[in-house]
């Protein structure tokens, strides 16, 4: 299917180093965790990535267990990409992860070479590519050496099925070390990918230190706690939500009157900078010299359009951080 992209889409994104790197990426980054799967609908997702690779958005990140069902949003991303995005792949960052169940037996999960290398090639053929830009380790393993999952990283970069490694879900130490291993083996580790939002705030003690003290990328997710640092549930919560739905990690549980008060403060400071909470809460983040990239998930391409749109705020004055901190406190 033939597809032009918006020819001025550089014009706005704003694009960043990645720590110590060559790389740079786009400051929003799109996220297949949700909405890419077989369980959604095809052209809504061609939609969405139309969306954001013509509004500057460079960077995909997917998971081999991404979906539902696991690999389906690989299978999709792949069908897309081979139907609309050939003649873009160059101007394209696309990143997998492994590290989660992805199949049964002792070989499709944690952090093993064998696990490791068998997800990557299975990856590579559902998206319909030869490399990826970036490979992750999803999570650490707590029974397999540090020493051969970051081996298999290496290993991966030298085979050309990856340019570049990182590491998701490390906390300081294991970060620490994992780094140190792959800088030794001659694959730097060029990015890291917490969870981290307003509600989750523990990369900052230590983790973003570490990430600039050794020249290291920082890429959060979930920034809009699944999207609790929204408007979608100032007032009560949607039928179409995945709240209501039962879908995904968050659910009414995590709604609770106190939560919900500190969203609606949080609501009216986004409110005076002229911003959306969801705006508001992206900026916040990329306040942070330290911050590669943000990664949004998106249902539709509103979504991605508003995004974008907290590049044009990114400041905050010292009265709106002290009254976010209180807030949040």
């Amino acid at each position: 299917m033939n597809y032009t992209a918006n020819p001025n889409r550089y014009s706005t994104m704003k694009y960043q180093r990645c720590g110590n790197s060559g790389l740079k990426l786009s400051a929003i980054s799109l996220g297949l965790w949700h909405n890419f799967g077989h369980v959604d609908e095809l052209e809504n997702c061609r939609d969405i990535l139309k969306c954001a690779f013509g509004n500057g958005i460079t960077h995909f990140d997917l998971a081999n267990n991404y979906g539902p069902p696991p690999g389906s949003a690989e299978e999709n991303f792949g069908k897309i990409l081979n139907d609309n995005f050939n003649a873009y792949r160059n101007e394209m960052i696309i990143s997998t992860k492994a590290g989660y169940k992805m199949w049964d037996g002792p070989y499709g999960d944690w952090g093993s070479k064998k696990y490791l290398i068998s997800s990557l090639d299975q990856s590579l053929q559902r998206m319909r590519l030869d490399y990826v830009d970036i490979f992750y380790h999803h999570r650490p393993d707590p029974e397999t050496p540090l020493e051969e999952t970051m081996s298999a990283l290496d290993l991966i970069v030298r085979q050309g099925k990856a340019l570049y490694v990182g590491i998701s879900n490390y906390k300081p130490k294991e970060a620490e070390q994992a780094i140190k291993l792959l800088r030794q083996l001659g694959t730097p580790c060029v990015i890291h990918q917490p969870k981290y939002s307003m509600f989750e705030r523990w990369v900052e003690d230590g983790l973003l230190d570490l990430l600039e003290k050794e020249g290291v990328g920082c890429i959060p997710f979930s920034p809009l706690a699944q999207g609790m640092l929204t408007d979608k549930y100032l007032n009560s919560i949607p039928k179409d939500s995945r709240v209501a739905k039962g879908v995904g990690f968050l659910t009414e549980d995590h709604l609770t009157k106190e939560k919900m008060e500190k969203i609606r403060k949080l609501n009216q400071v986004a409110i005076d900078r002229g911003q959306k909470l969801s705006q508001m809460a992206l900026s916040w983040i990329l306040k942070d010299k330290r911050i590669t990239s943000v990664l949004i998930g998106a249902s539709r391409q509103q979504q991605v359009l508003d995004a974008v749109q907290c590049l044009t705020n990114l400041d905050f004055t010292k009265e709106e951080l002290n009254k976010i901190n209180l807030i949040l406190s």
